[in-house]
Protein backbone atom coordinates (compact mmCIF):
# COMPACT_ATOMS: atom_id res chain seq x y z
CA UNK A 1 0.00 0.00 0.00
CA UNK A 2 1.30 3.45 -0.96
CA UNK A 3 1.77 6.07 1.69
CA UNK A 4 1.84 9.82 1.37
CA UNK A 5 5.11 11.00 -0.07
CA UNK A 6 7.37 13.29 1.92
CA UNK A 7 6.74 16.94 1.11
CA UNK A 8 9.67 18.78 -0.37
CA UNK A 9 10.43 22.33 0.70
CA UNK A 10 13.26 22.55 -1.82
CA UNK A 11 12.52 21.30 -5.33
CA UNK A 12 16.20 20.95 -6.16
CA UNK A 13 16.90 18.23 -3.55
CA UNK A 14 13.98 15.96 -4.46
CA UNK A 15 14.49 14.30 -7.88
CA UNK A 16 11.12 12.51 -7.76
CA UNK A 17 9.44 15.80 -6.93
CA UNK A 18 11.06 17.37 -10.00
CA UNK A 19 9.84 14.52 -12.25
CA UNK A 20 6.38 14.75 -10.74
CA UNK A 21 6.25 18.49 -11.32
CA UNK A 22 7.33 18.09 -14.97
CA UNK A 23 4.57 15.57 -15.72
CA UNK A 24 1.91 17.67 -14.00
CA UNK A 25 3.07 20.81 -15.81
CA UNK A 26 2.85 19.01 -19.15
CA UNK A 27 -0.79 18.26 -18.40
CA UNK A 28 -1.45 21.89 -17.49
CA UNK A 29 0.15 22.93 -20.79
CA UNK A 30 -1.67 20.57 -23.15
CA UNK A 31 -5.18 20.52 -21.68
CA UNK A 32 -5.74 24.29 -21.67
CA UNK A 33 -4.21 24.37 -25.15
CA UNK A 34 -6.81 21.89 -26.38
CA UNK A 35 -9.60 23.80 -24.66
CA UNK A 36 -8.73 27.24 -25.98
CA UNK A 37 -8.05 25.94 -29.47
CA UNK A 38 -11.57 24.57 -29.81
CA UNK A 39 -12.91 28.12 -30.17
CA UNK A 40 -10.88 28.63 -33.35
CA UNK A 41 -12.33 25.45 -34.88
CA UNK A 42 -16.01 26.34 -34.33
CA UNK A 43 -16.61 28.11 -37.68
CA UNK A 44 -15.05 25.25 -39.70
CA UNK A 45 -16.87 22.56 -37.73
CA UNK A 46 -20.15 24.42 -38.04
CA UNK A 47 -19.78 24.66 -41.81
CA UNK A 48 -18.81 20.97 -42.28
CA UNK A 49 -21.31 19.46 -39.84
CA UNK A 50 -24.11 21.88 -40.74
CA UNK A 51 -24.64 23.49 -37.37
CA UNK A 52 -24.39 27.00 -35.95
CA UNK A 53 -25.31 29.19 -33.00
CA UNK A 54 -25.61 27.69 -29.50
CA UNK A 55 -25.33 24.11 -30.82
CA UNK A 56 -21.97 24.87 -32.41
CA UNK A 57 -20.71 26.54 -29.22
CA UNK A 58 -21.53 23.33 -27.32
CA UNK A 59 -18.33 22.00 -28.89
CA UNK A 60 -16.55 24.20 -26.35
CA UNK A 61 -19.20 24.17 -23.62
CA UNK A 62 -19.56 20.36 -23.43
CA UNK A 63 -15.91 20.08 -22.44
CA UNK A 64 -16.26 22.65 -19.68
CA UNK A 65 -19.58 21.31 -18.46
CA UNK A 66 -18.24 17.80 -17.97
CA UNK A 67 -14.88 18.80 -16.56
CA UNK A 68 -16.27 21.28 -14.06
CA UNK A 69 -18.99 18.88 -12.89
CA UNK A 70 -16.45 16.18 -12.11
CA UNK A 71 -13.40 18.03 -10.76
CA UNK A 72 -14.48 18.24 -7.12
CA UNK A 73 -15.36 14.55 -7.13
CA UNK A 74 -12.08 13.67 -8.88
CA UNK A 75 -10.05 15.64 -6.35
CA UNK A 76 -11.82 14.14 -3.35
CA UNK A 77 -11.52 10.61 -4.77
CA UNK A 78 -7.81 11.24 -5.18
CA UNK A 79 -7.52 11.85 -1.44
CA UNK A 80 -9.06 8.41 -0.86
CA UNK A 81 -7.87 6.09 -3.67
CA UNK A 82 -4.71 7.91 -4.77
CA UNK A 83 -4.05 11.15 -6.61
CA UNK A 84 -1.75 9.54 -9.16
CA UNK A 85 -4.43 6.95 -9.95
CA UNK A 86 -6.99 9.69 -10.65
CA UNK A 87 -4.45 11.48 -12.86
CA UNK A 88 -3.79 8.26 -14.77
CA UNK A 89 -7.49 7.54 -15.38
CA UNK A 90 -7.93 11.11 -16.59
CA UNK A 91 -5.05 10.80 -19.06
CA UNK A 92 -6.59 7.69 -20.63
CA UNK A 93 -10.02 9.32 -20.97
CA UNK A 94 -8.45 12.41 -22.49
CA UNK A 95 -6.63 10.26 -25.04
CA UNK A 96 -9.80 8.37 -26.03
CA UNK A 97 -11.91 11.53 -26.23
CA UNK A 98 -9.39 13.32 -28.44
CA UNK A 99 -9.24 10.41 -30.89
CA UNK A 100 -13.04 10.13 -31.00
CA UNK A 101 -13.40 13.87 -31.64
CA UNK A 102 -11.06 13.67 -34.62
CA UNK A 103 -13.08 10.80 -36.13
CA UNK A 104 -16.57 12.12 -35.33
CA UNK A 105 -18.97 11.76 -38.32
CA UNK A 106 -21.65 14.06 -36.86
CA UNK A 107 -22.14 16.88 -34.39
CA UNK A 108 -23.76 14.44 -31.93
CA UNK A 109 -20.73 12.14 -31.91
CA UNK A 110 -18.39 15.12 -31.65
CA UNK A 111 -20.24 16.43 -28.61
CA UNK A 112 -20.10 12.98 -26.98
CA UNK A 113 -16.35 12.88 -27.62
CA UNK A 114 -15.94 16.29 -26.04
CA UNK A 115 -17.78 14.98 -22.96
CA UNK A 116 -15.26 12.12 -22.68
CA UNK A 117 -12.40 14.59 -23.13
CA UNK A 118 -13.86 16.74 -20.35
CA UNK A 119 -14.03 13.66 -18.11
CA UNK A 120 -10.33 13.13 -18.73
CA UNK A 121 -9.54 16.79 -18.10
CA UNK A 122 -11.22 16.60 -14.70
CA UNK A 123 -8.91 13.77 -13.62
CA UNK A 124 -5.75 15.39 -14.95
CA UNK A 125 -6.44 18.91 -13.68
CA UNK A 126 -7.80 18.03 -10.23
CA UNK A 127 -5.33 15.16 -9.79
CA UNK A 128 -2.41 17.30 -10.93
CA UNK A 129 -3.21 20.17 -8.57
CA UNK A 130 -3.64 17.74 -5.67
CA UNK A 131 -0.34 16.01 -6.47
CA UNK A 132 1.52 19.34 -6.35
CA UNK A 133 -0.24 20.32 -3.13
CA UNK A 134 0.73 17.01 -1.51
CA UNK A 135 4.30 16.95 -2.82
CA UNK A 136 5.43 20.47 -1.93
CA UNK A 137 5.03 22.74 1.09
CA UNK A 138 6.04 26.25 2.07
CA UNK A 139 7.83 28.45 -0.46
CA UNK A 140 8.42 25.43 -2.73
CA UNK A 141 4.64 24.99 -3.00
CA UNK A 142 4.26 28.65 -3.94
CA UNK A 143 6.90 28.31 -6.66
CA UNK A 144 5.42 25.05 -7.96
CA UNK A 145 1.92 26.51 -8.28
CA UNK A 146 3.36 29.64 -9.89
CA UNK A 147 5.01 27.41 -12.50
CA UNK A 148 1.65 25.70 -12.97
CA UNK A 149 0.00 29.08 -13.53
CA UNK A 150 2.65 30.09 -16.05
CA UNK A 151 2.38 26.83 -17.99
CA UNK A 152 -1.43 26.83 -17.87
CA UNK A 153 -1.55 30.39 -19.15
CA UNK A 154 0.91 29.52 -21.88
CA UNK A 155 -1.28 26.60 -22.93
CA UNK A 156 -4.38 28.80 -23.04
CA UNK A 157 -2.59 31.40 -25.13
CA UNK A 158 -0.87 28.97 -27.52
CA UNK A 159 -4.01 26.90 -28.08
CA UNK A 160 -5.71 29.19 -30.61
CA UNK A 161 -2.49 29.68 -32.58
CA UNK A 162 -1.56 25.99 -32.67
CA UNK A 163 -5.11 24.97 -33.52
CA UNK A 164 -5.28 27.67 -36.18
CA UNK A 165 -2.17 26.29 -37.87
CA UNK A 166 -3.45 22.73 -37.63
CA UNK A 167 -6.89 23.69 -38.97
CA UNK A 168 -5.46 25.66 -41.90
CA UNK A 169 -2.92 22.97 -42.79
CA UNK A 170 -4.53 19.68 -41.79
CA UNK A 171 -8.21 20.34 -41.03
CA UNK A 172 -10.13 20.55 -37.76
CA UNK A 173 -10.21 16.77 -37.27
CA UNK A 174 -6.46 16.49 -36.82
CA UNK A 175 -6.65 19.66 -34.73
CA UNK A 176 -8.55 17.55 -32.18
CA UNK A 177 -7.10 14.10 -32.85
CA UNK A 178 -3.46 15.01 -32.41
CA UNK A 179 -4.09 15.87 -28.76
CA UNK A 180 -4.33 12.13 -28.14
CA UNK A 181 -0.51 12.12 -28.23
CA UNK A 182 -0.05 14.21 -25.08
CA UNK A 183 -2.74 12.07 -23.45
CA UNK A 184 -0.52 9.04 -24.03
CA UNK A 185 2.56 10.91 -22.77
CA UNK A 186 0.75 11.90 -19.56
CA UNK A 187 -0.37 8.31 -19.01
CA UNK A 188 3.18 7.02 -19.39
CA UNK A 189 4.51 9.83 -17.20
CA UNK A 190 2.50 8.67 -14.20
CA UNK A 191 5.07 5.92 -13.65
CA UNK A 192 7.59 8.65 -12.80
CA UNK A 193 5.39 9.87 -9.92
CA UNK A 194 4.97 8.60 -6.41
CA UNK A 195 1.45 7.86 -5.16
CA UNK A 196 -0.06 10.14 -2.51
CA UNK A 197 -3.32 9.88 -0.59
CA UNK A 198 -4.74 10.66 2.82
CA UNK A 199 -3.41 8.51 5.68
CA UNK A 200 -6.76 6.73 6.11
CA UNK A 201 -8.97 5.22 3.39
CA UNK A 202 -12.57 5.72 4.48
CA UNK A 203 -15.62 4.74 2.48
CA UNK A 204 -16.15 6.73 -0.73
CA UNK A 205 -19.03 9.21 -0.58
CA UNK A 206 -20.86 7.91 -3.67
CA UNK A 207 -24.18 9.56 -2.83
CA UNK A 208 -22.52 12.94 -2.36
CA UNK A 209 -20.66 12.55 -5.65
CA UNK A 210 -23.79 11.68 -7.63
CA UNK A 211 -25.91 14.48 -6.16
CA UNK A 212 -23.16 17.08 -6.70
CA UNK A 213 -22.47 16.06 -10.30
CA UNK A 214 -26.18 15.95 -11.09
CA UNK A 215 -26.92 19.27 -9.43
CA UNK A 216 -24.07 21.15 -11.10
CA UNK A 217 -24.82 19.65 -14.51
CA UNK A 218 -28.52 20.53 -14.19
CA UNK A 219 -27.71 24.09 -13.14
CA UNK A 220 -25.44 24.68 -16.12
CA UNK A 221 -27.89 23.02 -18.50
CA UNK A 222 -30.59 25.43 -17.29
CA UNK A 223 -28.25 28.38 -17.83
CA UNK A 224 -27.53 27.29 -21.40
CA UNK A 225 -31.22 26.84 -22.22
CA UNK A 226 -32.61 29.85 -20.34
CA UNK A 227 -31.61 32.65 -22.73
CA UNK A 228 -32.88 30.80 -25.82
CA UNK A 229 -36.08 29.22 -24.44
CA UNK A 230 -36.93 31.86 -21.86
CA UNK A 231 -36.30 31.66 -18.13
CA UNK A 232 -40.00 31.12 -17.46
CA UNK A 233 -40.26 28.18 -19.88
CA UNK A 234 -41.56 25.04 -18.08
CA UNK A 235 -38.58 22.91 -19.14
CA UNK A 236 -36.08 25.50 -17.88
CA UNK A 237 -37.89 25.92 -14.57
CA UNK A 238 -38.02 22.13 -14.23
CA UNK A 239 -34.26 21.81 -14.75
CA UNK A 240 -33.59 24.59 -12.23
CA UNK A 241 -35.87 22.90 -9.70
CA UNK A 242 -34.00 19.64 -10.26
CA UNK A 243 -30.68 21.41 -9.63
CA UNK A 244 -31.95 22.94 -6.39
CA UNK A 245 -33.30 19.60 -5.15
CA UNK A 246 -30.02 17.83 -5.93
CA UNK A 247 -27.93 20.53 -4.25
CA UNK A 248 -30.16 20.39 -1.17
CA UNK A 249 -29.72 16.61 -1.09
CA UNK A 250 -25.96 17.06 -1.51
CA UNK A 251 -25.74 19.41 1.48
CA UNK A 252 -27.83 17.05 3.62
CA UNK A 253 -25.62 14.09 2.68
CA UNK A 254 -22.36 15.98 3.30
CA UNK A 255 -23.47 16.96 6.79
CA UNK A 256 -24.02 13.33 7.79
CA UNK A 257 -21.24 11.40 6.06
CA UNK A 258 -17.92 10.73 7.77
CA UNK A 259 -15.86 11.36 4.61
CA UNK A 260 -17.73 13.90 2.48
CA UNK A 261 -16.82 14.88 -1.06
CA UNK A 262 -16.80 18.46 0.20
CA UNK A 263 -16.11 19.36 3.82
CA UNK A 264 -18.69 22.12 4.20
CA UNK A 265 -16.64 23.68 6.99
CA UNK A 266 -14.16 25.07 4.45
CA UNK A 267 -16.95 27.20 2.97
CA UNK A 268 -17.35 28.91 6.33
CA UNK A 269 -13.76 30.15 6.09
CA UNK A 270 -13.87 33.63 4.49
CA UNK A 271 -10.29 33.43 3.19
CA UNK A 272 -10.83 30.13 1.38
CA UNK A 273 -14.06 31.49 -0.12
CA UNK A 274 -12.13 34.61 -1.16
CA UNK A 275 -9.66 32.51 -3.13
CA UNK A 276 -12.53 30.57 -4.71
CA UNK A 277 -14.09 33.87 -5.81
CA UNK A 278 -10.75 34.98 -7.24
CA UNK A 279 -10.47 31.72 -9.20
CA UNK A 280 -13.98 32.15 -10.61
CA UNK A 281 -13.33 35.79 -11.53
CA UNK A 282 -10.11 34.90 -13.33
CA UNK A 283 -12.04 32.35 -15.40
CA UNK A 284 -15.01 34.45 -16.43
CA UNK A 285 -12.86 37.54 -16.94
CA UNK A 286 -10.71 35.75 -19.52
CA UNK A 287 -12.66 32.71 -20.75
CA UNK A 288 -15.21 34.49 -22.94
CA UNK A 289 -12.57 36.44 -24.81
CA UNK A 290 -10.52 33.30 -25.31
CA UNK A 291 -13.42 31.24 -26.66
CA UNK A 292 -15.36 33.77 -28.73
CA UNK A 293 -12.93 36.46 -29.91
CA UNK A 294 -11.26 34.14 -32.49
CA UNK A 295 -14.58 33.90 -34.35
CA UNK A 296 -14.94 37.70 -34.39
CA UNK A 297 -11.37 38.08 -35.65
CA UNK A 298 -12.13 35.77 -38.57
CA UNK A 299 -15.42 37.39 -39.53
CA UNK A 300 -16.04 40.34 -39.63
CA UNK A 301 -12.38 41.40 -39.12
CA UNK A 302 -11.23 39.10 -41.94
CA UNK A 303 -8.32 37.13 -40.50
CA UNK A 304 -7.87 33.45 -41.31
CA UNK A 305 -7.75 30.83 -38.56
CA UNK A 306 -3.97 30.92 -38.28
CA UNK A 307 -3.84 34.71 -38.06
CA UNK A 308 -6.60 34.76 -35.46
CA UNK A 309 -4.62 32.24 -33.45
CA UNK A 310 -1.52 34.42 -33.63
CA UNK A 311 -3.46 37.41 -32.32
CA UNK A 312 -4.69 35.28 -29.42
CA UNK A 313 -1.05 34.63 -28.50
CA UNK A 314 -0.76 38.22 -27.30
CA UNK A 315 -1.78 37.35 -23.71
CA UNK A 316 1.12 34.87 -23.70
CA UNK A 317 3.70 37.54 -22.95
CA UNK A 318 2.49 38.57 -19.48
CA UNK A 319 1.27 35.06 -18.64
CA UNK A 320 4.77 33.68 -19.15
CA UNK A 321 6.34 35.89 -16.49
CA UNK A 322 3.74 37.28 -14.07
CA UNK A 323 2.87 34.03 -12.23
CA UNK A 324 6.50 33.56 -11.23
CA UNK A 325 6.88 37.24 -10.35
CA UNK A 326 3.76 37.01 -8.19
CA UNK A 327 5.11 33.99 -6.30
CA UNK A 328 8.45 35.74 -5.68
CA UNK A 329 6.69 38.80 -4.34
CA UNK A 330 4.66 36.67 -1.92
CA UNK A 331 7.75 34.75 -0.76
CA UNK A 332 9.38 38.13 -0.08
CA UNK A 333 6.51 39.28 2.10
CA UNK A 334 4.14 41.13 -0.23
CA UNK A 335 0.49 40.69 0.78
CA UNK A 336 -1.33 38.04 -1.28
CA UNK A 337 -4.52 40.02 -0.70
CA UNK A 338 -2.97 43.10 -2.31
CA UNK A 339 -1.67 41.12 -5.29
CA UNK A 340 -4.93 39.31 -6.06
CA UNK A 341 -6.96 42.52 -5.75
CA UNK A 342 -4.60 44.23 -8.18
CA UNK A 343 -4.77 41.27 -10.58
CA UNK A 344 -8.58 41.28 -10.72
CA UNK A 345 -8.70 45.06 -11.19
CA UNK A 346 -6.26 44.74 -14.11
CA UNK A 347 -8.46 41.98 -15.55
CA UNK A 348 -11.42 44.35 -15.33
CA UNK A 349 -9.46 47.07 -17.11
CA UNK A 350 -8.55 44.70 -19.95
CA UNK A 351 -12.19 43.81 -20.59
CA UNK A 352 -13.17 47.47 -20.50
CA UNK A 353 -10.39 48.43 -22.90
CA UNK A 354 -11.40 45.72 -25.39
CA UNK A 355 -14.63 47.62 -26.09
CA UNK A 356 -12.56 49.50 -28.71
CA UNK A 357 -13.00 46.52 -31.05
CA UNK A 358 -14.51 47.16 -34.48
CA UNK A 359 -14.68 45.28 -37.82
CA UNK A 360 -11.71 47.06 -39.41
CA UNK A 361 -9.43 47.11 -36.38
CA UNK A 362 -5.74 46.37 -36.66
CA UNK A 363 -3.68 43.97 -34.58
CA UNK A 364 -2.10 46.97 -32.84
CA UNK A 365 -5.51 48.16 -31.66
CA UNK A 366 -6.38 44.85 -30.03
CA UNK A 367 -2.87 44.18 -28.68
CA UNK A 368 -3.13 46.49 -25.67
CA UNK A 369 -6.42 45.10 -24.31
CA UNK A 370 -5.30 41.49 -24.76
CA UNK A 371 -1.93 42.05 -23.08
CA UNK A 372 -3.58 43.80 -20.12
CA UNK A 373 -6.18 41.04 -19.81
CA UNK A 374 -3.42 38.43 -19.93
CA UNK A 375 -1.51 40.35 -17.25
CA UNK A 376 -4.45 40.22 -14.87
CA UNK A 377 -5.08 36.54 -15.52
CA UNK A 378 -1.38 35.69 -15.29
CA UNK A 379 -0.82 37.39 -11.95
CA UNK A 380 -3.93 35.73 -10.51
CA UNK A 381 -2.99 32.29 -11.86
CA UNK A 382 0.35 32.32 -10.10
CA UNK A 383 -0.94 32.85 -6.57
CA UNK A 384 -4.50 31.50 -6.16
CA UNK A 385 -3.86 27.76 -5.80
CA UNK A 386 -0.96 27.90 -3.37
CA UNK A 387 -2.74 30.40 -1.13
CA UNK A 388 -5.98 28.41 -1.15
CA UNK A 389 -4.06 25.22 -0.28
CA UNK A 390 -2.62 27.04 2.73
CA UNK A 391 -6.16 27.29 4.13
CA UNK A 392 -6.78 23.50 4.35
CA UNK A 393 -5.13 20.51 6.03
CA UNK A 394 -2.71 18.19 4.23
CA UNK A 395 -5.38 15.47 4.03
CA UNK A 396 -7.73 17.83 2.17
CA UNK A 397 -5.47 19.04 -0.65
CA UNK A 398 -7.27 16.85 -3.20
CA UNK A 399 -10.62 18.26 -2.19
CA UNK A 400 -9.22 21.80 -2.31
CA UNK A 401 -7.68 21.25 -5.75
CA UNK A 402 -10.93 19.75 -6.98
CA UNK A 403 -12.95 22.63 -5.56
CA UNK A 404 -10.69 25.24 -7.15
CA UNK A 405 -10.87 23.54 -10.53
CA UNK A 406 -14.63 23.02 -10.16
CA UNK A 407 -15.08 26.72 -9.54
CA UNK A 408 -12.85 27.60 -12.49
CA UNK A 409 -14.53 25.11 -14.79
CA UNK A 410 -18.04 26.04 -13.66
CA UNK A 411 -17.30 29.73 -14.13
CA UNK A 412 -15.96 29.00 -17.61
CA UNK A 413 -18.88 26.77 -18.56
CA UNK A 414 -21.46 29.20 -17.23
CA UNK A 415 -19.72 32.11 -18.90
CA UNK A 416 -19.46 30.33 -22.24
CA UNK A 417 -23.10 29.34 -22.12
CA UNK A 418 -24.26 32.80 -21.08
CA UNK A 419 -21.82 34.60 -23.38
CA UNK A 420 -22.87 32.61 -26.44
CA UNK A 421 -26.58 32.58 -25.63
CA UNK A 422 -26.64 36.27 -24.75
CA UNK A 423 -24.69 37.14 -27.89
CA UNK A 424 -27.24 35.28 -30.02
CA UNK A 425 -30.24 36.60 -28.09
CA UNK A 426 -29.16 40.24 -28.31
CA UNK A 427 -28.35 39.86 -31.99
CA UNK A 428 -31.68 38.15 -32.64
CA UNK A 429 -33.52 41.07 -31.05
CA UNK A 430 -31.75 43.39 -33.48
CA UNK A 431 -31.84 41.21 -36.59
CA UNK A 432 -35.24 39.58 -36.11
CA UNK A 433 -33.90 36.06 -36.81
CA UNK A 434 -32.39 33.60 -34.36
CA UNK A 435 -30.86 31.53 -37.18
CA UNK A 436 -29.17 34.57 -38.72
CA UNK A 437 -28.01 35.71 -35.28
CA UNK A 438 -26.47 32.27 -34.69
CA UNK A 439 -24.50 32.47 -37.93
CA UNK A 440 -23.26 35.98 -37.21
CA UNK A 441 -22.29 35.18 -33.61
CA UNK A 442 -20.13 32.20 -34.64
CA UNK A 443 -18.16 34.03 -37.32
CA UNK A 444 -20.16 33.02 -40.37
CA UNK A 445 -21.54 36.35 -41.62
CA UNK A 446 -23.58 35.80 -44.80
CA UNK A 447 -22.22 37.43 -47.96
CA UNK A 448 -25.12 39.87 -48.27
CA UNK A 449 -25.40 43.55 -49.26
CA UNK A 450 -26.08 44.40 -45.62
CA UNK A 451 -22.99 42.56 -44.30
CA UNK A 452 -21.62 45.83 -42.90
CA UNK A 453 -24.84 46.31 -40.93
CA UNK A 454 -24.56 42.78 -39.51
CA UNK A 455 -20.94 43.41 -38.50
CA UNK A 456 -21.93 46.64 -36.77
CA UNK A 457 -24.67 44.89 -34.81
CA UNK A 458 -22.27 42.14 -33.76
CA UNK A 459 -19.72 44.72 -32.61
CA UNK A 460 -22.20 46.72 -30.53
CA UNK A 461 -23.39 43.50 -28.88
CA UNK A 462 -19.79 42.53 -28.04
CA UNK A 463 -19.26 45.93 -26.42
CA UNK A 464 -22.28 45.52 -24.16
CA UNK A 465 -21.11 42.11 -22.96
CA UNK A 466 -17.53 43.29 -22.37
CA UNK A 467 -18.75 46.24 -20.32
CA UNK A 468 -20.77 43.90 -18.11
CA UNK A 469 -17.77 41.58 -17.68
CA UNK A 470 -15.49 44.48 -16.73
CA UNK A 471 -17.98 45.64 -14.10
CA UNK A 472 -18.33 42.14 -12.61
CA UNK A 473 -14.56 41.69 -12.41
CA UNK A 474 -14.15 44.97 -10.54
CA UNK A 475 -16.95 44.12 -8.12
CA UNK A 476 -15.45 40.68 -7.48
CA UNK A 477 -12.06 42.26 -6.79
CA UNK A 478 -13.56 44.40 -4.05
CA UNK A 479 -15.45 41.49 -2.48
CA UNK A 480 -12.41 39.19 -2.59
CA UNK A 481 -10.31 41.86 -0.90
CA UNK A 482 -12.81 42.03 1.96
CA UNK A 483 -12.92 38.24 2.35
CA UNK A 484 -9.13 37.93 2.48
CA UNK A 485 -8.65 40.18 5.49
CA UNK A 486 -6.99 38.57 8.48
CA UNK A 487 -4.26 35.95 8.91
CA UNK A 488 -4.10 32.82 6.77
CA UNK A 489 -4.62 29.33 8.17
CA UNK A 490 -0.87 28.66 7.83
CA UNK A 491 0.01 31.86 9.71
CA UNK A 492 -2.40 31.03 12.52
CA UNK A 493 -1.07 27.48 12.75
CA UNK A 494 2.56 28.65 12.93
CA UNK A 495 1.80 31.32 15.55
CA UNK A 496 -0.08 28.72 17.61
Amino acid sequence: MSVPSTAADDISVAPRAVRTLIVVLLGFLMLPMSMSGAGVAVPRIGAELHTSGPEAQWIVTAYFLTASSLMLVAGSLGDVIGRRRIYRIGAVAYLVGSLAAGLAPSIEVLLAARVVTGFGAAGVMAGGGAIIGATFTGSARTRAFAAMGTIGGLGLALGPSLSGWLIDGLGWRLGFGLFAVPGLVLFMGTWLMGETRAASRPRIDATGAVTFIGGLAALMLAVTQGPARGWAAPEVLGILATALILFAAFIAVERRTANPVLHLSVLSQPRFVGWLLAAATMSFGFGGILAFLPSYLQDPVGLDAGQAGLVMMLPTLPMMVLPLIGSRLINRGVSPRLLITAALVVLSAGNAWLTVLHPTMTILEVAGPLVVTGAGAGLAAGIIDAQAMNEVSAAQVGMAAGMLNTVRGSANALLLALFGSTLVALLASKLGSTDLAGQVATGNLPDLPDAAFLAAQLTSTWRVILTVLASLCFLAAMIASLLLRGASHDDRRQSG
